[in-house]
């Protein structure tokens, strides 16, 4: 994870900054990067850091004021053993399915803090999801009706926050999330009347999940969005069934991942939200005030190892062709959503004194299969270790495993 005292630190810094050993080898936590292979068992592997993630928690929770609660988005990595560990740093979950859900609960979670959002929840999740008593980030008017037939036939009352489709896009946001026609929540413009109809329904209104969109590196959209989210919700006091237990406002912070991207600047956006969260307690005293990031948690302390298999030239150009690729890491092969492909941070596991520019691909029959596109890296021969950094959200569980057929890849938290 960076260690450098920048807050606005560039991509390109992310190999530079992660330890290294007196050897010139990576370290993760407390060992080198091949006994920390080993220790998962092999390549290729994703490593994540438990102390990096506990870092980063920490320096949130200093900018973070008490009045608002940290959630983990359990999307960005499902990784059962990193979900129990955040269990213990942070104040909720956030799930998009049944199976997330279980994770949540195997973890340990309250069931007060876990929340499940996401369009199309099926009659069996919304089922378990009301056994359990975890609240519901209502996406449609027939989720709504579906919990309260459920409540009333087995005694229930389901907990549920209206997920609002905000009427403007979070700019510069890589993925909007509202703005326009959305399969996300109910559109804001329909809300008033979808708390009509709640206000009749033996339901026990907890409040709104606003979520604009995710992958922010600027500070000033994010903080427009909250600023607007909070006015709409405000706009709305008057129709509420009774006072919201919680807003939550969602995420969207960036982390770096190409070549002149920065880090986001956290300050003057936790310091608007600390601002929010006290007028929160002025505005409808009670209700309290919560985040919800992924990616940001956990996203820079996770790395994804694959071994040399051996080196090629053709035509004037060497690659690399490890035993790892896009069926293991598809957003470093840029088909995650990248319009224009860019390279993830990449190094070799050790130091060499010769530098070298190459291509470094996977094993898969498919000229997607690209990790690293032109890059200059120190010289690999056969064996050695490749690594891509930004790797510990949205890499093993948003990537085709399947694909051809090759081996699934290891995980461990170190």
């Amino acid at each position: 994870m960076m260690t450098t005292n920048s807050p606005q630190y560039d991509a390109a810094e992310v190999a530079r900054a992660w330890p290294r050993n007196e050897n010139g080898e990576l370290m993760v936590g407390s060992m080198p990067l091949s006994q920390a292979v080993g220790r998962a068992g092999g390549t290729p592997c994703y490593l994540y850091d438990r102390a990096a993630i506990e870092r980063r928690v920490a320096y949130l929770r200093a900018l973070l004021g008490n009045r608002i609660d940290l959630h983990y988005a359990i999307k960005a990595n499902p990784m059962p053993a990193l979900v129990c560990h955040l269990s213990r740093l942070v104040d909720g979950f956030d799930v998009a399915s049944g199976q997330e859900l279980g994770v949540a609960l195997d973890a340990g979670m309250a069931v007060a803090d876990i929340s499940f959002a996401g369009p199309g929840k099926q009659e069996a999740e919304l089922m378990r999801g009301l056994a359990a008593g975890i609240l519901f980030n209502v996406e449609s008017l027939r989720e709504l009706q579906a919990l309260a037939t459920m409540s009333e036939a087995t005694g229930y009352a389901a907990r549920v926050a209206l997920r609002v489709n905000l009427p403007f896009e979070a700019k510069s946001s890589s993925m909007k999330m509202s703005g326009g026609p959305r399969q996300f929540g109910i559109d804001a413009e329909q809300v008033p009347a979808v708390l009509k109809e709640l206000a009749a329904m033996e339901l026990r209104f907890e409040g709104f999940h606003l979520f604009a969109g995710s992958q922010n590196l600027k500070a000033q959209p994010l903080i427009e969005a909250q600023s607007l989210s909070y006015g709409l919700v405000m706009s709305w006091a008057d129709l509420l069934p009774r006072t919201p237990r919680i807003l939550n406002m969602g995420g969207g912070f960036g982390i770096p991942y190409a070549p002149n991207d920065k880090a986001l600047d956290l300050v003057p956006v936790t310091d608007h939200l600390n601002a929010l969260s006290e007028k929160l307690a002025r505005d409808m005293p009670g209700a309290r005030m919560a985040i919800e990031l992924g990616r940001y948690l956990v996203g820079e302390a996770g790395l994804y190892v694959s071994r040399v298999i051996e080196r090629k030239v053709s035509r004037g150009q060497t690659f690399l062709i490890v035993d790892g690729g896009m069926h293991q890491h598809l957003a470093a092969s840029g088909n995650f959503g990248q319009v224009i492909r860019r390279n993830y941070p990449v190094s070799m596991g050790c130091l060499r004194k010769e530098q070298e520019t190459v291509n470094v691909v996977g094993p898969l029959c498919t000229p997607l299969d690209l990790l690293a596109d032109g890059v200059e890296m120190d010289r690999a021969t056969a064996g050695d270790l490749f690594v891509v950094f930004q790797s510990g959200a949205y890499g093993r569980s948003a990537s085709p495993r399947d694909f051809l057929g090759h081996p699934d890849v290891r995980e461990a938290l170190i």
